[in-house]
């Protein structure tokens, strides 16, 4: 009798799929899509500064326009590492320590009662999974640069 339930191989993708997933195209662009968010919010309070100081003022942070320039150096400079693949697990490790303040300052859902709270434990939720893909773009790049290193 044939056997149902047969122990499952490695499910490798087809090729086509599996030369994508390689590609030195592909890894740009996923790093492209997870960083516009940084690089629009570092850009809006560079652009607005008077805009961003008044964001970081009314999060209670004084001096509000000192933490506007820390947050926009950390938003740009860390984006622009991780587009040049350089530092990343700095980058990230940076951007994530970044959304994780932002969650305890700005989103406090905790501390907040009806829509808000639930707005800000949305956010929070967000800022959460966005650290997740920080972590696995740090380890990605990593486990690249050691593929790179090993075949040369």
């Amino acid at each position: 009798m044939e056997q149902i339930f047969m122990k499952p191989r490695h499910a490798a993708p087809p090729r086509v799929i599996d030369a994508i997933l390689q590609s030195g195209w592909l890894w740009l662009l996923a790093r492209i899509c997870l960083m516009i968010i940084f690089i629009a919010s570092g850009a809006a309070k560079l652009i607005d500064f008077d805009g961003g100081v008044a964001e970081m003022a009314a999060a209670g942070l004084s001096p509000a326009w000192l933490f506007n320039i820390l947050v926009v150096v950390t938003l740009l400079v860390s984006a622009v590492l991780v587009l040049m693949d350089r530092a990343v697990w700095l980058a990230c490790g940076a951007l994530s320590v970044f959304l994780l303040l932002t969650i305890v300052i700005v989103h406090s859902f905790w501390n907040m009662e009806g829509p808000k709270a639930q707005i800000s434990m949305f956010f929070a939720l967000e800022h959460i999974g966005v650290i997740g893909g920080l972590m696995m773009t740090a380890m990605v790049s990593r486990l690249r640069r050691l593929i790179r290193d090993a075949g040369a």
